[in-house]
């Protein structure tokens, strides 16, 4: 399906941090600086799919105005290295002149897809693959719940998802008057909560998020939920998890549950109760750990993956992500070292050192 099963994300976020600060995750790590080499470096890991941000913010200029320039050396590079890529058109960070709130969004990102669809697909071979909203559950709730992210808004997380997926529906729409071709990937947190032992009351609440919270937003693009607002298989298409050692966690508590705590489920659980819910193919579209539990976890992953393609489950791939070493969202000074390529300074670049441990490691999932 892909060019490669094992493929790498390029982080992109942009938008406003809780602090205010703006961040943009491509010039942060010199992406934007060094993507010629960075997709040739994944050409040589054997890694020919990725998953790369348009940085809406700096393309929509509002009235009707796009300046795709800052895209451009992107799909020359992909094009020169052979590499394909999964277009995120929304990553979190928005125009200023763009109200998510408002009855316009919806229509303003659908004008926003149509024509960066068919700037893509103008200039570059196919095939085309695009994300028109990324994460829509986390957004909402950083977003709109408890303010980690502009639009900063405090209880209204379920407003903002909503808000969200209409756009993501009009976006498909719209991409796919432009190329009826073109795949759509729809990524979302993948996460289960478990009641504290010492709270068995709290069973009933944490199973509602379990059972149908975690499940909102591919259920309102598959027209399970809310079918009024026009979802439908078609436009799930391809359902992208998003899962890190962080996604299970005890209800209430800060901080993941420990990797031997009885109450973690395997991963390869996970993904079979969203393979029989929907029915349609999956693609692992973030996946990581940090520092030295890199390799121990693609190792473990590897073996998650490999009982899931035995059981015929339609997982068509791993993006591991982020690729490259990153700054923390939240505390810019600090960096989160997950990549396949760590990030050191030197003079005024950011050189990529490859992990080694991670490189090895990658040969149990290519073996797959």
């Amino acid at each position: 399906m892909f060019k490669s099963f094992i493929q790498g994300g390029f982080e992109g976020a942009t938008g406003y941090n809780r602090h205010g600060e703006w961040i943009d995750q491509v010039a942060a790590t010199q992406h934007d600086l060094e993507v010629d080499a960075d997709y040739r470096r994944l050409r040589e890991a054997g890694l020919l799919t990725a998953r790369e941000v348009v940085r809406w913010p700096l393309v929509d200029r509002g009235g009707g105005l796009y300046d795709f320039s800052s895209l451009d050396p992107f799909l020359l590079a992909a094009e020169k290295h052979g590499v394909e890529v999964i277009h995120d058109l929304f990553h979190f960070g928005y125009p200023a002149h763009v109200d998510l709130w408002s009855s316009e969004f919806p229509r303003q990102f659908a004008d926003y897809c149509e024509a960066a669809s068919a700037y893509i697909v103008g200039n570059t071979s196919g095939p085309y693959w695009f994300t028109t909203v990324n994460e829509p559950s986390y957004f909402s709730w950083a977003g709109g719940h408890v303010g980690l992210f502009a639009p900063y808004g405090q209880n209204r997380g379920y407003e903002l998802k909503v808000q969200l997926l209409k756009a993501a529906i009009k976006g498909i729409d719209a991409i796919r008057g432009v190329c009826p071709q073109a795949r759509i990937v729809n990524p979302d947190p993948l996460c289960r909560a478990t009641a504290p032992l010492s709270r068995p009351d709290l069973t009933d609440e944490v199973e509602c998020f379990n059972e149908d919270t975690v499940f909102q937003s591919w259920d309102i693009l598959s027209g399970r939920l809310m079918p009024e607002l026009g979802g439908s298989p078609e436009h799930l298409d391809i359902i992208g998890i998003n899962y890190y050692w962080t996604n299970q966690w005890e209800w209430g508590n800060d901080g993941p549950l420990e990797p031997h705590d009885s109450r973690r489920w395997p991963l390869s659980k996970l993904i079979q109760r969203v393979s029989d819910r929907y029915h349609t193919e999956l693609l692992i579209t973030e996946t990581s750990h940090v520092g030295e539990l890199r390799p121990v976890w693609l190792r473990e992953l590897s073996v998650e993956v490999e009982s899931l393609l035995k059981d015929d489950i339609p997982l068509r791939g791993v993006c591991l992500y982020p690729i490259l070493g990153m700054p923390e969202w939240h505390a810019r000074e600090e960096w989160a070292q997950m990549g396949l390529w760590d990030l050191q300074t030197k003079g005024l670049r950011l050189h990529r050192e490859l992990y080694q441990p991670m490189m090895e490691a990658l040969d149990s999932l290519k073996s797959l």
